[in-house]
């Protein structure tokens, strides 16, 4: 690697560059940008002897660097320093840290005061603390070490909204805490020490609690919150990897690292499932451990937080953005296909290939969009300048206006600033930016001070909206940009780890999260057309060319999806015109997220947050786009998908029309290369366009309507021009679609249309519609306001016609086409005694509770410290583990196992193994063998077998579903080879409660015999007793669905005396009604199956008594 040369010029955007502010870490007291021609200050700009990212020629020439990664800044460091130049800006390294000190607290509570909806708290330290009521549901807490509350660096930038009107508040004292009371909350003030928490409005419900006092030293202050014992956390910002959080320590800072469990886009926010969030308000790193204590803690001397409160967690996400703003509305343009490169290979200052075929001026990109409409492909915007030193061929305007000709935006990509961007967007027409780490990779308030830059470049030279790509994000950055994934790898790994990453950015409110189409680097054909097929379903997404592994078919570094060969190139073409017919459904999301902050693509917990599978990471490889559609990426090399999670509901598979019942687990589901698990909710309503390749191609004459009916459904569509600002002074219009129909079986399907309300450039006078209802039958009368249309024979036909209706019961397993002809106003359909398809069931299936769990046996254990305790493999931390012996410095050869003890009976269908979360690498698990059993003894064959990769990632392991107590894991290799070790962070399952056996023995755990009636005795009165096992019919006991537990001759087993149990006719009366309880016992009233005085001798005698979790009181039906 060679140090790029550094010459000083005028720079692409200004002789002095663009520096959005002062450099970050930062004393972040700085002031913002102000215009973005030049510099906003904060002292010399970016641009300032850099050379040109977007000029005219100008720039360095390339040495062989990833495009924004952080070494490159530092080597720039290097080479200002070397040149004698000032490093200002975000090249300059933060200052080293004040030494920690002694950690402090504030001590006692002195005094309490109101000012209006501000109370002040002073404590014995001199500390004082703020608690600032902005509405009923939204407060600000802010605590000064010196109790002086002037040092505010964030000021407006992550908190611009915090005036809601009046708010009634007030407080009272109520002897060891003071109360504040706002109508939604009770927030406690606790004197000594002074500590806070939270309740709602009736001072009882917990929402959260400090468990000792927040501390601070010279550097870092950290606030302790308590954890719920099944508390869940969601947030900060665009996370490389999982968005369940519990059981993680998550750094909030910016990194620049661009893999996995690293942070894009950090943001100071998190969320949690007991119904609130807090933004930090702060430029300064962070760290949050969503432990037991939950550590929360900043690099700063100061602590500044907003709460926000919520009766969801949609509703939390209202309230976040509300305060630190709701996100942007993207032009419809920008939910197209993007595709950046660079078409400037002939200037000298390019640092790439200057051979490039088809890439030597600017110009040259006319002829790619050329081919994509060729080809039939639909995509939307150019990037043409994206390279070190590529600039573009003046005059851009031509090119800007050669692509618009073919339905392509221009947008221009910078790594020094922004100093030509009013010509760029204001004479030449360019209308998006994508920034580069080499310009605002310090992150923090310099790179939200450089997005704001460049969406005010664009607005306060245009009508357009803005449309900005990022990395290096922070709170707020919602309002402003796309945030994407960096330097990534077109590898299975990478789009692995890149479906939560992208799906759980939405739950800090990033609505417009993306990463590269196959990534930067590397990539495959297939794994391209599998990336490409799911990124369809999110807001944005955008290739990068000229940076990847050679595309065979194209014999360029070429990623846009015109340049593959067959089938690739159809498949591709399939998807991408798939979003196209979606963009009402996909735009109207968006703008329900740029209402309500929540995003289009959310996280399955968004849509099901009673539901504890679709709370944690068992669900983290699938989201909802919007609130109809699930899709479950393939993200190996496979033609098949284990683990799809349906929650409770219907599910209709988007592709053959067969329906599911949720909740449970879809294994097995055929997934060859052109198809991505696609399913629809039963009730839902997708909006469609006529197909087209970019918008605007064609007027949209009708609107397709596609309805899975089921019960009750509603769409509010939402429109506008898609291009200007002129939807913010209310240029919109609104169609409300509600659907009714049975739940099950045959009845009438009825379909209301409002007519649109409000108005906006280029909306229809009236338009057509078209309605497909995936029903199972033909109706037997079908009328639109009352009248009969039309029954067609054939789809050619229909297709023919303007009006009238057609079923098709072979089309995706039955689909009843309609047609209106044009309308302006409200309407009508009524499709009578048509049938809603049947809805095959799952297998009901959730993630089995540990807490019942217990240790049967593990091979090898580390005893010379708690974490390498076998039992750490279920205790629902991710920071403990079992990990075989070690220190003995004689470790036992593989292969390893670990027995658990369920505690009763499951049907197990999916285990989850997480690899040891401390950094170390030895005792993950290779070769790997399943087993279940109702027994230790015999484990017959594995019902699962395989190879886990050699990373840190959660693995699942679908079940052949097998029934069980006993759970068996056998390490037959370690993944890296490193040595005879296994380890297991945690281990997992999934399943559901299975009935016990019938006529089975019921053993006792502490004596290994058997239930036993004496001489096979069936006269009411006699007592069983225990008994060596024989297996004879006197010891043969079932447990009955009504909780009857009945014996030889159909004798019930009664506990009516409660100091011996006895048999008697059954007759359903309480003493004869038990339960299977956790660890094996069997209750009655509250009580357990016991022998008399826990004893194990044969004869023995049954009584009932309080439950004390001993093995005398654990029993197994044994087939």
């Amino acid at each position: 690697m060679r140090l790029p040369s550094i010459r000083r010029s005028p720079g692409r955007y200004g002789s002095a560059g663009s520096s959005p502010g002062s450099s970050p870490g930062n004393s972040p007291g700085s002031s913002p940008a102000s215009s973005p021609g030049g510099g906003p200050g904060g002292g010399p700009g970016r641009g300032q002897g850099r050379g040109q990212g977007r000029g005219q020629g100008q720039g360095r020439r390339r040495a062989p660097l990833r495009r924004r990664r952080s070494p490159l800044a530092a080597l720039l460091a290097a080479a200002l320093a070397v040149a004698g130049l000032a490093a200002a800006g975000p090249l300059a390294p933060p200052a080293a840290a004040a030494p920690a000190g002694a950690t402090a607290t504030a001590g006692t509570v002195t005094g309490f005061t109101q000012t209006g909806n501000t109370f002040t708290v002073t404590a014995s330290s001199g500390a004082k603390a703020r608690v600032v009521v902005a509405r009923a549901d939204i407060f600000r807490l802010w605590l000064s070490p010196d109790g002086a509350f002037t040092n505010d660096p964030a000021g407006t930038d992550l908190a611009p909204t915090t005036d809601f009107g009046s708010v009634t508040t007030s407080y009272s004292d109520a002897g060891a805490y003071y109360r504040i009371t706002t109508g939604a909350l009770s927030i406690r003030v606790h004197k000594s020490p002074l500590q806070f928490s939270v309740y709602r409005a009736d001072n009882t419900t917990l929402v959260w609690q400090e468990t000792q006092p927040t501390s601070w030293t010279n550097s870092q202050t950290t606030q302790y919150l308590a954890r719920g014992a099944d508390e869940q956390f969601y947030g900060t910002g665009l996370r490389l990897g999982e968005w369940a959080l519990r059981g993680k320590t998550v750094p909030v800072a910016v990194d620049n690292k661009w893999r996995e469990n690293n942070n894009a886009s950090p943001a100071p926010f998190y969320m949690s499932t007991n119904g609130y969030g807090v933004m930090r308000n702060t430029w300064a790193p962070g760290s949050y451990g969503f432990n037991a204590p939950s550590t929360l803690t900043h690099d700063e001397k100061r602590f500044d937080a907003w709460y926000f409160t919520g009766d969801s967690l949609k509703g939390v996400l209202d309230a976040y953005t509300d305060v630190s703003g709701k996100p942007f509305m993207a032009p419809m343009w920008g939910f197209e296909l993007g595709n950046a490169d660079c078409f400037n290979a002939s200037n000298p200052d390019y640092q790439g290939d200057h051979n490039r075929l088809r890439h030597q001026t600017t110009p040259d990109v006319v002829g790619y969009a050329t081919d994509a409409r060729a080809a039939d492909m639909p995509s939307g915007w150019f990037l043409p300048n994206d390279g070190y030193g590529c600039g573009y061929t003046a005059p851009l305007k031509s090119t800007v206006d050669a692509l618009k000709a073919k339905g392509f935006q221009t947008g221009l990509w910078t790594s020094t600033g922004l100093g030509s961007i009013a010509d760029e967007v204001g004479t030449a027409g360019s209308r998006g930016v994508k920034t580069d780490v080499a310009w605002i990779g310090s992150g923090y308030k310099y790179a939200f001070n450089g997005v704001q830059q460049a969406v005010d470049g664009i607005e306060k030279n245009s009508d357009a909206r803005r449309y900005v790509w990022t990395v290096d994000g922070w709170a707020g950055t919602q309002r402003n940009a796309v945030v994407w994934t960096g330097d990534t790898n077109g590898t299975w790994d990478g789009m692995r780890w890149h479906v939560p990453a992208i799906t759980g950015a939405g739950l800090s409110g990033l609505n417009y999260a993306s990463g590269d189409v196959d990534g930067i680097f590397g990539g495959s054909p297939k794994t391209y057309t599998r990336d490409l097929q799911w990124k369809a379903f999110t807001p944005a997404f955008m290739t990068m060319s000229g940076w990847g592994a050679t595309n065979p078919s194209a014999g360029y570094q070429d990623k846009q999806p015109w340049r593959f060969a067959e089938p690739y190139l159809s498949i591709n073409r399939k998807y991408l015109q798939l979003k196209m017919r979606l963009m009402p459904y996909l735009y109207t999301m968006s703008r329900v997220a740029h209402e309500t902050g929540v995003p289009s693509t959310r996280a399955m917990v968004l849509e099901y947050p009673d539901d504890p599978v679709a709370r944690g990471n068992l669900t983290s490889g699938q989201f909802m786009a919007g609130d109809s559609l699930l899709v479950a990426p393939v993200v190996s090399d496979t033609s098949v998908r284990d683990g799809i999670y349906l929650p409770a509901g219907s599910w209709t598979d988007y592709w053959t029309g067969k329906t599911y019942a949720g909740p449970g687990w879809l294994n097995g589901y055929q997934a060859p290369l052109d198809t991505l698990p696609l399913f629809v909710k039963g009730g839902g309503i997708v909006p469609m366009w006529p197909q087209m390749n970019h918008t605007g191609e064609k007027p949209v004459s009708t609107l397709t309507y596609d309805i899975h009916p089921r019960g009750a459904g509603s769409f509010s569509l939402y429109e506008d021009d898609g291009l200007t600002r002129a939807h913010q002074s209310g240029a919109y219009a609104r169609q409300r679609v509600d659907v009714t129909a049975p739940t099950a079986g045959s009845g009438t399907v009825n379909v209301s249309v409002s007519a649109p309300t409000g108005s906006y450039t280029g909306k229809p006078a009236s338009r057509g519609y078209e309605f497909t209802l995936h029903v199972a039958s033909a109706p037997t009368a079908l009328t639109a306001d009352g009248a009969a249309l039309a029954r067609l024979t054939s789809k050619a036909a229909y297709d023919a016609a303007a009006t009238g209706w057609f079923f098709d019961p072979s089309d995706r397993s039955g689909v009843l086409w309609i047609k209106t002809g044009a309308k302006s106003g409200a309407f009508s359909i009524s499709a009578v005694g048509t049938t809603v398809p049947p809805a095959q069931p799952l297998p009901s299936s959730s993630p089995i509770p540990p807490a019942g769990w217990s240790l049967a046996f593990a091979d090898s254990q580390e005893t010379s410290a708690e974490n390498g305790a076998a039992v750490n493999a279920f205790d629902g931390d991710p920071a403990t583990m079992w990990h075989t012996a070690w220190s003995s410095g004689k470790p036992a050869a593989l292969p390893h196992e670990i027995q658990i003890d369920l505690g009763t009976r499951y049907a197990v269908d999916g285990l989850g193994y997480l690899p040891r979360q401390d950094g170390g690498v030895n005792g993950r698990i290779g070769g790997y063998e399943v087993y279940l059993s109702d027994t230790t003894a015999d484990w017959g064959t594995p019902v699962a077998t395989g190879t886990f990769a050699d990373t840190s990632a959660a693995k699942n392991v679908p079940l052949a579903a097998r029934t069980g107590r006993y759970l068996r894991l056998k390490a037959l290799t370690e993944a890296g080879g490193r040595g005879p070790w296994t380890s297991a962070a945690e281990i997992t399952l999934t399943g559901r409660p299975a009935p016990l056996p019938a006529d089975a023995t019921l053993v006792n755990a502490a004596s290994a015999t058997c239930v036993d009636l004496p001489h096979s005795a069936t006269t009411p009165g006699t007592e069983p007793t225990l008994y060596t096992c024989h297996g004879g019919p006197n010891q043969r006991w079932t447990l009955q669905p009504d909780g009857r537990l009945t014996g030889l001759a159909g004798v019930c087993l009664d506990a009516a005396n409660a100091s011996r149990v006895s048999i008697q006719a059954c007759d359903g009366s309480a003493g004869q009604t038990w339960q299977a309880g956790p660890q094996s016992t069997l209750r009655n009233a509250g009580q357990c199956l016991t022998p008399a005085g826990s004893a194990t001798a044969n004869g023995t005698p049954l009584t009932r008594t309080s439950c004390d979790n001993t093995p005398a009181q654990r029993w197994t039906f044994t087939p």
